[in-house]
């Protein structure tokens, strides 16, 4: 009778902690405010943020290192190891809410002093003993102090899965950024050399004039000046490409080297851009939901601090054998058993219980701003980049303007100077302004197709999950951190 009543007991104790409301405050998203659209958005606008939006610049080069980068890249072989340190931490966790089963083994051979030897082992002092027991012990989750610990290991291992698609999101955006900068400063250097290649045919002419006294030396010394100055660009220029290849080479997870190309920036496709409400945004980009998943986390570790003022309730039991005869240790008359509970908690801690609390407190309030201030911070970023798509392609549209207007100035002041109507400083001054004019242009055009990148990097979307699926650990991602979880806290 008295084994089924602790039946019955240990049966009762189990119901209740599975009913149990855990202490602490239950998670609820935070009342934000959220603007009802983005100002900065054009009419045409489409649905394209679920979709691979760098195959649309039509360049199969880009798309190739792209593709290698989300497979190589070591920033997301990192990021996916986090994870996978995070999910084994939430099975850790976990384990707690399970039967903790062990064994013990022992021997040994022992002898007794004369004094402490009791009569009947005067003859000989000298025993063996022998012990196996199996033993198991649970704690009683009454108060969801281990609930509270999962929730809050549960979110940790999301947060760390949402950091990892951040890296994933950030690694696409450079890539593609790096390699449209890279085709910009190519044809900034095509410029450059064909500019200087036009400068020296002058200078020769000049030179020859004036060895026949044709012209001054004054105007050798301008055109020899003009020279100079495009020649100066060259070597920056290609030592900005270099640079460049090598940022791209460490995206590709590639030790440093040269970068393949594709189609001039000229020919590539603007991608179309993406529509969306600023609502949407909470659930698009992956550090908005990983700001939320370390909040989460915050506030369950509050109910795990507050549940260190309530008892802690165990189960514990053995059951085995020991023997002074090896060869006796598994009969029947050498079994031993026990069962019982335990039941420990706190009268007097100095006030650290209540510090805890506190801490966790503090601790979720901290969260909770960050959350708030990386929403701001992502609705900003989708306002500028939507801003200064607008913005870049208006800027685009007056260079080139401008670069007609001045290659207009310097053909109508060479034609003048060949005719003697005015010095050739006057040529000078034409082509100083037009070169780095048509740099600028260059610059400008890869630009517009870069604020079309920063507008998807800004947005997120489906199209993580697609570049996540390129990725080479992508199908070893762990999602729950191992075996299933028990029921969770009672609303």
């Amino acid at each position: 009778m008295k084994g089924r009543a602790t039946v019955f007991a240990i049966g009762a104790l189990v119901a209740a902690t599975l009913a149990a409301c855990a202490v602490g405050p239950n998670y609820r998203r935070p009342d934000l405010d959220v603007p009802a659209g983005y100002e900065y958005l054009p009419k045409d606008a489409a649905d394209t943020i679920n979709t691979a939006w760098w195959k649309q610049f039509g360049d199969p080069v880009m798309d190739g290192l792209i593709a290698e980068a989300l497979a190589n890249n070591k920033s997301v072989k990192q990021a996916a190891a986090n994870v996978q340190q995070a999910a084994a931490a939430l099975t850790d966790t976990k384990s707690q809410f399970y039967p903790q089963v062990g064994y013990d083994g022992s021997g040994a051979r022992e002898r007794v002093s004369a004094a402490d030897a009791l009569p009947r082992q005067s003859a000989s002092r000298t025993f063996s003993s022998y012990s196996v027991i199996a033993s198991a012990s649970w704690e009683i989750d009454l108060w969801g102090r281990i609930r509270r610990q999962t929730e809050s290991a549960q979110a940790n291992l999301l947060a760390t899965d949402e950091g990892r698609r951040g890296v994933i999101l950030s690694l696409v955006a450079q890539v593609a950024t790096n390699y449209l900068n890279l085709r910009a400063l190519d044809e900034q250097l095509e410029v450059s050399k064909k500019t200087l290649g036009t400068y020296d045919e002058s200078l020769k002419l000049f030179q020859l004039q004036f060895k026949y006294g044709m012209a001054s030396q004054m105007t050798v010394a301008q055109a020899q000046s003009q020279y100079q100055t495009a020649a100066a660009q060259i070597p920056a220029i290609e030592q900005q490409i270099v640079a460049t290849e090598n940022a791209l080479c460490i995206l590709l997870g590639r030790n440093p080297g040269r970068i393949a190309r594709g189609k001039a920036v000229a020919d590539l496709t603007l991608p179309a851009t993406p529509e969306g409400l600023p609502s949407q945004l909470l659930e698009r980009r992956p550090d908005v939901m990983q700001a939320e998943q370390q909040l989460i986390s915050a506030n369950a570790q509050i109910g795990a601090a507050k549940a260190l003022y309530f008892p802690t309730i165990s189960l514990t039991g053995a059951l085995g054998s020991t023997s002074s005869d090896l060869s006796d240790l598994m009969k029947n008359p050498t079994r031993i058993w026990n069962y019982g509970g335990s039941l420990v908690g706190p009268i007097f801690t100095g006030g650290a219980v209540t510090a805890q609390v506190r801490q966790a407190e503090a601790g979720q309030q901290a969260a909770l701003y960050g959350y708030e201030q990386t929403v701001q911070s992502a609705f900003a970023d989708v306002e500028n980049a939507l801003v200064g798509q607008q913005k870049t392609v208006e800027k685009l549209a007056a260079q080139k303007g401008l670069v007609a207007a001045l290659a207009d100035y310097s053909r109508l002041a060479r034609l003048q100077y060949n005719a003697g109507y005015v010095p050739f400083s006057t040529v000078l001054q034409a082509d100083q302004q037009l070169f780095p004019a048509q740099l600028t242009l260059a610059q400008y055009r890869a630009d517009v197709f870069s604020a079309a990148v920063s507008i998807y990097q800004a947005l997120g979307g489906g199209w993580v999950t697609i570049a996540e699926g390129m990725t080479v650990s992508a199908s070893a991602r762990p999602t729950d951190g191992g075996s299933s979880a028990p029921p969770g806290p009672t609303q």
